[in-house]
């Protein structure tokens, strides 16, 4: 008692708040990483070095020393393996609220031209749709997807339903790639995506809804997709693919996106019902 009476009169004010913000930082990590691969590498790194301490107070020397170098060698391949976790994962730090203390981004849009541009789109979504006529359409945020338009070819016009839709008619130079939408312009066109490493998809998901995914699990970006085969056109936010959207729908989700509070509360909850699916 004499020694823990002792120990808890050394500790300082601020020793309590930086155990508590180093808990929190721990937490938050955690959180970010529980549904991707790297938490297994967590779990991983967190046994070999529970290993390590009993190894050392057992004094199993040559154990001990093997886990030591195993340990070493194994933080700087995490780097390496792991890279698109790891920069998801700052990214996502990015785009929080401390994040958004620091922002670069330009000027928000005008309603008007958010509205304007919205009921293109999804005109032009819905008319490729009725043809089935395969579509890829990302929404650029806050994340900005520069390596991702240099893939492509840039058009930089102005958001019509009638250049959307010329752009994806079969069989024309940049129909299999994706467009890429830039504030209230068609920025690119043609654009490669990565293609989610998620090996738990339905195999109905053909390459432009895998592409879709690995878009939206590597930005903040909103990805419209229209099936070539079926017609139905589904959105993918965040690494979760919304399917079977009808206009109002995604009329609506494309304005809780770029304008909160616009959508309404009903179609709100619809949307944010099925994205949790």
């Amino acid at each position: 008692m004499d020694y823990i009476t002792k120990f808890i009169q050394l500790i300082r004010i601020t020793d309590i708040i930086d155990i508590i913000l180093v808990a929190v930082l721990i937490y938050q990590l955690l959180k970010m990483l529980r549904e991707t691969r790297a938490i297994q590498l967590v779990k991983g790194i967190a046994i070999l070095f529970v290993m390590m301490q009993i190894s050392a107070w057992m004094n199993f020397t040559t154990i001990n020393y093997l886990l030591r170098n195993i340990m070493q060698v194994g933080l700087f391949s995490v780097v390496v393996i792991f890279q698109p976790e790891l920069r998801s994962l700052l990214e996502r730090v990015g785009r929080s609220k401390v994040g958004k203390l620091i922002e670069f981004s330009s000027a928000a849009m005008e309603d008007e031209t958010v509205e304007k541009m919205t009921d293109e789109l999804v005109r032009a979504t819905v008319n490729m749709s009725s043809t089935k006529t395969g579509a890829l359409i990302v929404l650029e945020r806050e994340t900005k997807l520069g390596d991702i338009v240099k893939s492509g070819t840039v058009i930089d016009a102005e958001i019509t339903s009638a250049l959307i839709e010329n752009i994806f008619v079969p069989n024309t130079p940049l129909h299999d790639g994706a467009v890429i939408i830039r504030e209230d312009r068609i920025y690119t066109a043609g654009c490669l995506l990565p293609l989610t490493s998620n090996l738990n998809l339905s195999r109905e998901l053909g390459t432009r809804h895998r592409a879709a995914i690995g878009m939206s699990e590597a930005s903040d970006a909103m990805v419209i997709v229209v099936s070539e085969e079926t017609g139905k056109i589904s959105l993918a936010v965040n690494g979760t693919l919304t399917r079977n959207l009808n206009a109002q729908t995604l009329k609506n989700a494309i304005l809780r996106a770029l304008k909160p509070g616009k959508a309404s509360e009903g179609t709100k909850k619809r949307f944010l019902k099925g994205v949790m699916k």
